[in-house]
């Protein structure tokens, strides 16, 4: 019997809001329990500066310009993440009796150029075990980008495991997996005894929820449009949505996309309302034209797809989507939530699984996920301590 690991990931998203935190047991490979999911909130001062920081960094010379402001943010970010390994680790002992073996430390993102096989995201491996005594898992891009792949999408090999899992708990219709975070990207699933025979495969399909949050965050004292009730009370600009669509077209789902490939220019001098109805509009296009490249791909696969991540509860978003959807055959969306499984910490469970798969030296990335020459295992072992 292979051995189980109790392992806690980390994940901070483009929405640069806070830390999703989940505790997973998984030996990783086909066993897995959800133990505790957390939601830990940045303070207005420090997502502020996150996001400014980010709008800075457009190019590598970026990153060089703005080395010291970059360090002294990772440090911060880094020493924010450790409060929250020491609290959720005492409040599992306190539990179990027993300590957490991994933490999964994906970082926070700020900029990603798979082109010229550069990304970064801020977080000290080093300092972070350091600061809890753990052993620390982190830097999950880099040896896939060395390896020939975009460095994204990661999560797909847990996609894959969670798929299976709820089609054998629930006796349901096998499904694909949607994860609408910042960028948007699908899982093309394969059932456990097609392993031999199929590859999962995986692409990113365009924004999520990134040109919504900038919209509202540029036009309003909020950081997201929650519910999707600013994009509902709008009225959708047809000609300007009509031009962005023609404007912009994904001519390959083979590169991995970052938040800064799209802007917001096109709704300039529309009001808060109409801007973000358009803008939402214009999001769900895209992410259809995901949906249908995915299932031209692959006709014999799953047309039913479970929504994940933040976009899902943009019910404005997904009434938009099934909308674009509703003159093609056999294609459905449901929330993963219907499943036992909260849409929110989907992606900090995967890189707990991540972290283990990493410390057992087991690819977390394929050639038909991310691009990558050869099946290629991930992040950085870390034990500072």
């Amino acid at each position: 019997m292979e051995k189980i690991y109790t392992a806690l990931g980390l994940m901070s998203g483009t929405s640069m809001d806070g830390v999703d935190a989940s505790i997973i047991r998984s030996d990783g490979l086909g066993q897995f329990y959800n133990f505790l999911d957390e939601y830990c909130e940045f303070d207005s001062n420090l997502h502020k500066r996150l996001v400014d920081l980010r709008n800075l960094v457009l190019t590598k010379a970026d990153l060089i310009e703005f080395y010291e402001e970059l360090k002294i943010l990772e440090q911060e970010i880094t020493i924010f993440h450790s409060e929250i390994v020491n609290k959720i680790s005492v409040k599992y002992k306190m539990i179990t009796g027993k300590d957490i073996d991994l933490v999964g430390f994906h970082g926070q993102t700020i900029f990603h150029d798979p082109k010229n096989k550069i990304t970064k995201q801020l977080g000290d491996g080093k300092l972070l075990s350091q600061l809890t005594k753990k052993t620390v898992i982190y830097d999950f891009r880099q040896n896939d980008l060395k390896n020939g792949g975009q460095g994204a999408p990661l999560t797909p090999v847990f996609h894959n495991l969670l798929a299976n899992f709820i089609y054998n708990e629930f006796k349901s219709e096998f499904s694909n997996i949607l994860n609408i975070g910042g960028i948007s990207n699908i899982t093309k699933t394969v059932k456990d005894s097609d392993y031999l025979k199929k590859n999962i495969e995986a692409f990113d399909i365009g924004p999520g929820n990134c040109l919504i949050d900038d919209w509202i965050r540029k036009n309003s004292n909020k950081r997201f449009d929650e519910g999707g009730l600013i994009g509902k009370s709008g009225k959708v600009n047809q000609l300007i949505l009509n031009q962005a669509i023609d404007n912009f077209e994904i001519i390959s789902y083979d590169q991995s996309l970052d938040i800064k490939d799209f802007d917001i220019s096109f709704a300039k001098g529309l009001s808060l309302e109409d801007g973000c109805a358009t803008i939402t509009n214009f999001t769900a296009y895209l992410i259809v034209e995901g949906i249908k490249f995915s299932n031209k791909k692959n006709k014999d696969i799953s047309s039913r797809y479970l929504t994940c991540g933040g976009g899902r509860k943009n019910h404005f978003l997904i009434e938009t989507i099934n909308r674009y959807l509703s003159n093609l055959e056999n294609i459905t969306l449901n929330p993963i939530d219907l499943y036992n499984h909260d849409g929110d910490y989907i992606e900090s469970q995967a890189f707990a699984y991540l972290a283990i798969r990493s410390y057992l030296g087991l690819p977390i990335t394929f050639p038909t996920t991310s691009g990558c020459k050869e099946p290629s295992t991930g992040g950085v072992i870390i034990e500072n301590f």
